[in-house]
């Protein structure tokens, strides 16, 4: 005999306060201490109870809608034409299904407000794209639905995933800078709690490392024009000698070809440079950026494709999807 769903007067009892209480707490009511909010959903967990609207929901795949999680500020979100490539590719999927998506962008979310929205049933899955090392959203996301990851997670576990190989893709960045002729190559990297800013970062080493040549011209920015400003003047004060600098998005570039032209540095003449990406922020830049290219709209597509035949209950989903890279050579190196 198929046990019956937790009740809600089972959680008010397992955490020790009333049904009145549960409910508000699963209706998000900011009129609860953070102590009793806390009691409650380890008893939610616990007892892996599921609002009935929700219930229903799973129950009959009726919702009808995926999310997408973007664990980032908005105007980050909308200001890099990355994720509006990522979004394409997914609805270009999406238009082919019965699914609509729903977006879900927080840098923060210290009422829980994600959490809840997810636990409440209106999505069957989700898609997460720009996560960060230790963001509790996608772990707690992960407890309640399905998901598909753009980009290689950082927490362990057999999760399915589509990324490029950002290792690879910065030793060919870096390379091709060696290849011009350039000795003294620094690099602009996005945060070190993204895997795809580590992996760059190491992709730059590996090629300066088999070239002989110091990989210690290095400084760490926000994946933002600004940020990168901020880096590369960092990095010319330190290095004034640099004639290469590999950047790991076409975003940040644009910031570190601004920083080039107010020391009066010519490009590529004194220093040639190197983007990632290959997006419309590497052609419509004063000087039109050499770059390495990654397949941005059909990683969205793919992250959609997997996600929706993993609801279909199919037992064959790769895990591990890793699409090419390749460099793609214009005016700045």
């Amino acid at each position: 005999m198929r046990p019956t769903a937790p009740t809600l007067e089972e959680v008010a009892r397992e955490a020790n306060v009333s049904r009145a209480t549960v409910s508000r707490v699963v209706n998000g009511s900011p009129k609860v201490s953070p102590d009793v909010v806390t009691a409650v959903n380890a008893a939610i967990a616990k007892l892996n109870y599921v609002p009935n609207r929700a219930a229903r929901s799973l129950a009959s795949r009726t919702s009808g809608a995926i999310a997408l999680i973007v664990p980032e500020d908005t105007a980050f979100f909308f200001g890099d034409p990355y994720f509006a490539a990522i979004v394409q590719g997914i609805t270009r999927r999406l238009d082919d299904s019965d699914y609509l998506l729903n977006l879900l962008v927080a840098s923060t979310d210290p009422g829980h407000k994600t959490v809840r929205y997810l636990r409440s049933g209106v999505v069957d899955g989700a898609l997460v794209i720009s996560h960060h090392e230790g963001d509790d959203l996608q772990h707690e996301a992960g407890m309640l639905l399905p998901l598909v990851y753009g980009g290689r997670p950082s927490q362990a576990g057999d999760h399915i995933f589509v990324d490029v190989d950002n290792v690879e893709g910065g030793a060919i960045g870096t390379q091709h800078l060696i290849d011009v002729g350039r000795h003294r190559i620094g690099t602009v990297t996005g945060p070190l709690d993204m895997p795809a800013s580590v992996d760059r970062l190491e992709g730059y080493r590996r090629a300066m490392g088999a070239a002989d040549l110091p990989a210690d011209a290095v400084e760490t920015a926000d994946f933002t024009a600004a940020g990168a400003v901020a880096a590369a003047r960092r990095l010319l004060d330190r290095v004034p000698e640099l004639d290469g600098i590999f950047v790991a998005s076409d975003i940040m570039a644009t910031g570190v070809l601004s920083v080039l032209r107010e020391r009066g540095r010519s490009v590529p003449g004194d220093v040639a440079v190197v983007g990632f990406d290959d997006s419309p922020a590497a052609t419509s830049s004063a000087i039109p950026l050499t770059t390495v290219h990654q397949p941005s709209e059909q990683m969205g597509f793919e992250m959609a494709d997997l996600l929706l035949r993993h609801l279909a209950g199919d037992p064959e989903v790769p895990r591990r999807n890793i699409m090419p890279t390749h460099l793609v050579r214009r005016a700045s190196a």
